[in-house]
């Protein structure tokens, strides 16, 4: 009697497998996908870690390492800043009336007002030719935009200015400053009252908001992923994945907000009709108050100026400004290497001028290719990479900014909310707060999901706010370094 086919891919057919009792694998009870595509029970390996793709993701420490924060309660912050202490020119033209006479815009023209006064030495120069000269008398002409001053030159015969000084217009002006005073027996005059000098500047703040949403159908789905985060904490999270990340990220706006914001030209609104008035951030600030140096190529790769004497450059400059000793860079990764080639061409050790910097700077132990710190002339600068201009997402996306040089300074200032004399740094935030409201880094969850129930929304809704501006106070310190 002919027996009954039996299909190749029904059950029946596989005598070959034993059952078992447990669950466990043996050779006689495996059922392979092929053979079986009814059920999973035999699911793919799945990797329950994340794999850390792009290591720390977060930009944030740049204000954390040269700032501080502090809390104020209005809708801006003021602060004054000292004026030079000795007075000088380099807007000058010489007049036309026997040559012995100087004028210098009058208020109003360039926003100055000018201090000479009868009495006063003065030192007179156009490039490398200058001459010492005696103020005589104020001759007012304020309806020519000017303030002309009668003097005497004591260098020549006629008192007259020489003709390299003649002839100076506002387009290739003469320089002037003041390096004393002269009077004679039994003058009546007495000195010139000079007003101390002060520029006041200020900033608002901003309101940045972001949040974080997952609807409930979600939260009711578990699936787990094991995390290592970028503030080093590690663990489990579930949709909360999510969540941890939108705060990481809101946190990065945070201090990208400080660096990158600029003051809107004209007001204007957002969607929901509030102005929107923009603040001066730190490269903004810079731009408009700061040192800006072109070109930071400083071993000398692009440029046959560039090297050792581009930095001197930078410090000739510092030098007119009296910035203070120590500075810190914070550089792209192309500028800190440059800066290390540059470094190295000076130094007469090893071959080439290496540098072995560890293992008692043996050779054949370690190379050392890179400085953290140096000193040149009378400045002290402390070198390290800025993760905000190398991040492909962020500055590391364009590249028209190389880096910043931050004074490591402080001021002293009286504080209202604490009631003393506080010292902060030239680089600080300010953040909105008050007993009622403190507004540095808020959160909230609303909706019906998670416990919390606040709305009819199927969903949980986690929100972040902060109110901060950013004050740049003694921005002639600080140089901005940028590729042209």
């Amino acid at each position: 009697m002919a027996g009954f086919a039996t299909a190749p891919a029904t059950l029946a057919n596989l005598a070959h497998l034993t059952p078992r009792p447990i669950k466990g694998l043996f050779g006689d009870n495996y059922l392979s996908l092929a053979e079986m595509d009814f059920t999973q029970q035999f699911l793919p390996e799945v990797y329950e870690k994340e794999i850390e793709r792009y290591g720390n993701r977060t930009i944030t420490g740049f204000l954390r390492m040269v700032g501080a924060e502090m809390p104020m309660a209005s809708d801006q912050v003021v602060w004054s800043e000292q004026g030079r202490l000795h007075i000088a020119y380099d807007t000058v033209i010489s007049g036309a009336v026997a040559l012995k006479t100087i004028s210098i815009p009058s208020p109003g023209a360039d926003g100055k007002v000018p201090l000479l006064g009868p009495g006063m030495t003065i030192v007179i120069a156009k490039g490398n030719v200058t001459v010492k000269a005696f103020v005589k008398s104020l001759v007012e002409n304020l309806a020519a935009g000017f303030q002309v001053y009668n003097i005497e030159v004591y260098d020549t015969a006629n008192g007259q200015l020489p003709a390299a000084l003649a002839g100076a217009v506002a387009g290739a002006p003469l320089s002037v400053f003041v390096y004393g005073s002269e009077y004679g027996k039994g003058s009546s005059l007495a000195g010139n009252s000079v007003d101390a000098s002060f520029t006041q500047f200020s900033n608002k703040p901003i309101i940045l908001r972001d949040k974080y949403a997952v609807n409930g159908s979600d939260v009711a789905q578990i699936g787990w992923v094991e995390v290592t985060t970028e503030i080093g904490t590690g663990g489990y999270l579930w949709y909360l994945k999510s969540e941890h990340e939108s705060r990481i990220r809101f946190e990065d706006y945070l201090e990208m907000s400080m660096v990158e914001a600029t003051d809107a030209q004209s007001v204007f609104t957002d969607a929901a009709g509030a102005t929107i008035s923009g603040m001066s951030g730190l490269f903004d600030a810079l731009e408009t108050r700061g040192l800006v140096f072109n070109d930071a190529d400083f071993d000398g790769a692009t440029s046959a100026t560039a090297g050792l004497g581009a930095f001197d450059t930078i410090l000739q400059e510092l030098d007119k400004q009296g910035a203070i000793e120590e500075n810190m860079m914070f550089l792209d990764r192309g500028t800190s290497l440059s800066i290390d080639n540059m470094l190295s061409q000076q130094n007469s050790y090893g071959a080439g001028g290496t540098s072995y910097g560890v293992f008692e700077n043996s050779e054949e132990m370690a190379l050392n290719l890179g400085f953290s710190g140096f000193r040149r002339g009378s400045y002290d600068f402390y070198k390290t990479d800025w993760k905000y201009l190398n991040d492909s997402t962020t500055r590391g996306l364009i590249s028209d900014i190389s880096g910043v040089i931050v004074p490591a300074g402080t001021s002293t200032v009286y504080d209202q909310q604490l009631g003393q004399n506080i010292s902060r740094p030239f680089l600080h935030i300010r953040y909105r707060a008050s007993e009622a409201d403190d507004r540095r880094l808020k959160s909230w969850v609303t909706g019906s999901v998670g416990g919390n129930y606040t709305s009819d929304e199927d969903a949980m809704n986690v929100h972040f706010l902060s109110e901060r501006t950013l004050c740049t106070q003694a921005a002639n310190n600080f140089v901005l370094l940028k590729n042209t």
